[in-house]
């Protein structure tokens, strides 16, 4: 029922083309259980496409990281390679039968989101497949550009700004920021996971500044030399947090919760890393429950007020969503 009403309310009426924009919010639920939370907090009309986005980026993860079977690395390759090559033809063709590429091309065309964003995102994608870690903050920021910055990028236009005297290059920056830190907390995260990937996403001169190396790593033990070097790349990633906060009040005002709920929920993965002891290695660390659905429960309230504002008698309210 809510998909429907959600797809109704966007005013994606072809069968096929809905059929896309519910997989693309399934793929969201299953896997982006922080972003979908987030992304019902926007109203119906925004929500499939960033369902739509979210679940595309999920998608190809999936097919680079062999979620499916076969583990052969060439094959996984050639199943991105020809995957992400009919994703830009179809593009450019208009049209397409693969129902992710189906909802992200029509998000597209109605949002007038730069195609060099998804390029740049398979940019990344396709180092995941040969490189297994990165020498310098400079060269691991690479990455998080395609992976994780340019999502921000391709979402804001559904966002919307507050009004027209934000400049979209003040947006730009605050949005990259953001999905910088999200990455980056990710990173912190699933250091474990991504170590039996055989993948290291810290940079490799903040190993060596704390004498940590993947050896170390592996044992799956916290010792002081891990605590530091954990403890000096959350405040990198705050950092981050820090300079995306401002950009939350000037998106539109019926998208701010979203991006506050997002935020909030985000960042306390890092209080959690802390909470632990910088256990990263044994079970995945993660917001409780009860607080997401705090966070949650706040975030509906305010989603609500900001599309039902109170009026004075005798004034007419303006429309809550932009258009595309």
């Amino acid at each position: 029922m809510i998909a429907r009403a959600e797809l109704d309310a966007a005013g994606i009426t072809d069968p096929a083309t809905r059929a896309a924009y519910s997989l693309c919010r399934r793929l969201n639920a299953q896997h982006g259980k922080t972003f979908y939370l987030a992304t019902l907090l926007l109203p119906p009309a925004k929500r499939p496409y960033v369902h739509a986005l979210y679940g595309f980026a999920r998608h190809v993860d999936d097919i680079v990281d062999e979620i499916s079977p076969d583990p052969d690395a060439d094959a996984r390759a050639q199943r991105f390679r020809t995957w992400s090559e009919d994703f830009l033809a179809d593009l450019d063709w208009g049209a397409t039968s693969d129902p992710v590429s189906r909802a992200v091309l029509d998000t597209i065309r109605r949002w007038q989101i730069p195609v060099s964003y998804f390029v740049d995102f398979f940019d990344s994608m396709r180092m995941d497949l040969t490189v297994t870690g990165y020498a310098t903050y400079e060269d691991l920021s690479r990455y998080v550009w395609g992976s994780a910055a340019v999502i921000g990028l391709q979402v804001l236009p559904i966002l919307g700004r507050a009004d027209e005297s934000v400049r979209w290059d003040v947006l730009e920056e605050h949005a990259t920021a953001l999905g910088t830190a999200f990455q980056l907390t990710n990173f912190l995260r699933d250091v474990g996971e991504d170590l039996r990937r055989g993948r290291v996403y810290l940079p490799q001169e903040s190993l060596d500044q704390f004498g940590v190396d993947r050896d170390r790593l592996r044992r799956g033990r916290v010792d002081e030399p891990i605590r530091n070097l954990l403890a000096w790349e959350i405040e990198r990633a705050r950092g981050f947090y820090r300079a995306a906060d401002p950009g939350i009040e000037l998106v539109h005002p019926t998208s701010r919760d979203c991006l506050r709920a997002a935020r909030t929920l985000y960042s306390e993965i890092l209080d959690e890393i802390e909470r632990r002891d910088y256990d990263v290695f044994t079970g995945r660390v993660s917001v409780g429950l009860r607080r997401r659905a705090d966070v949650g429960l706040s975030g509906l309230r305010g989603s609500w007020q900001a599309r039902h504002p109170r009026r004075s008698p005798g004034t007419r309210s303006g429309p809550t969503t932009p258009t595309g």
